[in-house]
């Protein structure tokens, strides 16, 4: 429309056409023909808007087509409307029910982590309060894992620990990796015990892991030398309570008969001085008076034998379960008195006639300790010494003596017994302080006195001292005592 009216316009302005219509609208005298002009105008009105009109109708027709179009696109933009909103509310349903069970698994996952933090915390704080050493391993022998007590025990962090081989970390480790590979063999657990008396016990235990993936042992070491003294120290009491039942049940058993042959041999012996035998035996190259000698060297060796009971009775009465501050030179003194009274050598060596020397050192703190098992101990070694002592008896110049030594040094009474006759050889030293043992007759009489078994065991286990010895045949031996205070 715009294009057809701005032509007209453009016609309407050219000079030519304006002269053309201006001539047409003159009659033949030069006139214009006003008649013929207001016809003509009102023609070209009607026609234009007979084609306004037209256009008028075309463009509404374009309109309402134009309408009914945006109609269909508003309905159908209404509908994919009210799907879409339909599909976002169902996703924002179905997100918010995926939301809720992300939250509820998050929870749990948290709920899980927590427990799982908190059961990791606690197997970790029982792995480090384990009383036992506990050493991870795999199956190249390198640490896994290394506790509280393995750090006390080797001084090792586990920081530094983990992930090194044990063996050349802590060389000192008493499990053997023999015992890791049997382990791994045999896919079970091994208990071994391993012990160095007086210093110490342990139990070790070696387990393989089950249902992991990767291969490894775990290690248990229990120090157990102080379950295993407390045992030891239990069976001495029940052995020594044994030992001082039967001591006592044999001494009055021996006694009985023992009063009766002293009873008759002291009213033999009465019965000779009385009589004139002895006179009489003047003449008669003195056999009454030798059968006289007989009985006294009887007599006296049945007082020998009844000093052996009393003592017998002492130690069964004076045995105690705790122990008590004493003098150890008192206690030695004591002993030195019994050994008097009831030692003596088959050759006839009496303890009485050995010259011993005490050197004591002055002020001498008192020993908790048990007094009666002291005695025997050291009555023990002057047996041993004696028995020594009169193997030597006869030798030009000899003079049997031993020399007493006590002495305190830091916090330890020591005592040195030393004597000058026969002394050990090497074998001997070696079996010293070891029970004798024998399921066959011997072919001959075994002397107790050769060992020291007993004495040993007094000083070690029952005081936790220690005791030694260094001799030398031709010299002498030397017992070495050490008794912490």
């Amino acid at each position: 429309m715009k294009k057809y009216l701005l032509l007209s316009f453009l016609l309407l302005q050219s000079q030519t056409l304006q002269a053309g219509l201006v001539q047409f609208f003159k009659d033949e005298e030069g006139r214009t023909n006003w008649q013929y002009v207001a016809n003509w105008s009102s023609g070209i009105l009607i026609i234009l808007l007979s084609v306004a009109v037209i256009n008028l109708f075309l463009f509404w027709r374009r309109a309402q087509k134009s309408n009914r179009e945006l109609k269909a696109i508003r309905k159908n933009l209404e509908v994919r409307v009210r799907e879409r909103t339909a599909t976002l509310d169902e996703s924002n349903r179905l997100l918010k029910k995926t939301n809720q069970l992300l939250e509820t698994e998050v929870a749990e996952h948290r709920v899980t982590t927590e427990r799982l933090e908190a059961s990791e915390s606690y197997i970790r704080n029982i792995l480090r309060s384990m009383p036992l050493m506990l050493v991870g391993l795999d199956k190249e022998g390198n640490i896994t894992q290394w506790n509280k007590k393995a750090e006390d025990v080797s001084g090792i962090e586990a920081d530094k620990a983990i992930g090194r081989n044990l063996w050349e970390l802590y060389p000192s480790m008493t499990v053997s990796p023999r015992l890791i590979e049997q382990v791994l063999e045999k896919n079970e657990a091994i208990t071994v015990k391993q012990s160095q008396p007086g210093t110490y016990h342990f139990d070790i235990t070696a387990y393989p892991l089950q249902g992991n993936q990767k291969t490894g042992v775990v290690v248990l070491v229990d120090d157990v030398t102080k379950r295993v003294e407390a045992e030891n120290m239990l069976i001495h009491h029940d052995k020594m309570s044994s030992m001082g039942e039967l001591a006592s049940t044999m001494a009055h058993d021996l006694n009985r008969p023992l009063q009766g042959i002293l009873l008759d041999l002291r009213a033999f012996h009465n019965f000779l001085a009385n009589s004139k035998l002895l006179q009489q035996d003047v003449g008669q190259n003195g056999e009454v008076a030798r059968l006289s000698g007989l009985l006294n060297d009887a007599a006296e060796k049945g007082q020998e034998v009844e000093s052996v009971i009393e003592n017998l009775l002492r130690f069964a009465r004076g045995r105690t379960d705790k122990r008590k501050p004493a003098l150890i030179p008192d206690i030695m003194d004591h002993s030195l008195e019994l050994a008097n009274e009831v030692l003596a050598a088959p050759s006839k060596l009496r303890f009485r006639d050995i010259r011993v020397i005490r050197q004591y050192e002055d002020n001498l703190p008192l020993l908790p300790c048990y007094v009666t098992e002291l005695q025997q101990a050291f009555l023990g070694l002057f047996r041993h010494a004696c028995d020594a002592l009169a193997l030597k008896v006869g030798s030009e110049g000899f003079e049997p003596t031993i020399k007493i030594q006590i002495n305190k040094c830091y916090d330890a009474i020591w005592i040195k017994l030393q004597h000058n006759g026969v002394g050990l050889s090497g074998e001997e030293q070696m079996y010293l302080f070891e029970p004798y043992f024998s399921d066959h007759a011997p072919q001959e009489e075994y002397d107790a006195g050769k060992r020291l078994s007993f004495s040993y065991y007094v000083i070690t286990e029952q005081h936790q001292g220690h005791m030694a010895v260094t001799s030398d045949v031709k010299v002498g031996t030397t017992f070495h005592i050490e008794l912490q205070l």
